[in-house]
C-alpha cells in the first residue's frame, strides 16, 4: 500500500513536466518573442469548400490533403532561450516520433520527424525543426509589429490522415523555410 501511494504521488509530481513537454506552442503562443501561427480544423474545412477547379487533378489533390489536416501549428523565434526550449522539447518527443530527414547546411539544421499513419504514404504527425537559421539569415525578416527579425528556430507542427507526397506542396504554399527540401525528397 505505500509503494502505490509513492507512486501516485510521483505521478502527480511528474504531471505538470509532461503538459508542459507536450504543447511548447500553447507555452510560448503569447510571448511577443515568438510568432505563432495555429490553423484550426474549421480553418482547413473552409479551405475545402473553397470553389477550385474539379478539372485540375492538382488541386484535388491539395484540397483533399487539407481536409486531412486536424491540426497546423507554426513558432518561429530568435530568442535563444526560447530556442533552446523548443530544442529540448523536440528532442523529448524524439522517442514517440520517427526521423524522416536531417538536412545541416552551413550551420542550419534541419530535422523532419514524424509518426507512423495507416499506411506507409501516410502519418498522423509530421514535424519540422530548423535551428540556426540567424546564421545565414542575410536580410531580417519583418514581423506581425513592423519589426525586423532574424529567426533562430523554427518548429511546424502537422497532425491528422497526412500524405507524406503532398506536404511540400503545403509548406511551399505557406512558404515555410525548409519545405523545399521536403520536395527534394520526394523526388528521390
Amino acid at each position: 500500500m505505500k509503494n502505490k501511494a509513492i507512486l501516485f504521488l510521483m505521478a502527480i509530481m511528474l504531471l505538470p513536466l509532461t503538459s508542459m513537454a507536450q504543447d511548447i506552442f500553447a507555452k510560448y503562443s503569447e510571448n511577443p518573442d515568438v510568432t505563432y501561427v495555429s490553423i484550426k480544423p474549421k480553418m482547413f474545412q473552409m479551405l475545402a469548400k473553397m470553389d477550385i477547379n474539379s478539372d485540375d487533378p492538382e488541386a484535388q489533390e491539395y484540397i483533399k490533403m487539407v481536409n486531412s489536416i486536424t491540426s497546423f501549428k507554426v513558432i518561429t523565434t530568435d530568442n535563444k532561450a526560447i530556442s533552446s526550449d523548443v530544442s529540448k522539447w523536440v528532442q523529448s518527443r524524439k522517442s514517440s516520433l520517427e526521423e524522416l530527414m536531417v538536412v545541416k547546411d552551413d550551420g542550419v539544421n534541419m530535422t523532419f520527424y514524424v509518426k507512423e499513419g495507416r499506411d506507409a504514404d501516410h502519418v498522423s504527425e509530421f514535424l519540422m525543426f530548423v535551428d540556426g537559421l540567424s546564421a545565414v539569415t542575410k536580410d531580417a525578416n519583418i514581423n506581425m509589429n513592423g519589426e525586423k527579425r532574424e529567426f533562430e528556430t523554427v518548429v511546424v507542427s502537422l497532425t491528422g490522415d497526412i500524405d507524406l507526397n503532398q506536404i511540400s506542396k503545403l509548406t511551399q504554399k505557406m512558404n515555410i523555410k525548409g519545405g523545399e527540401h521536403l520536395e527534394k525528397q520526394e523526388k528521390k
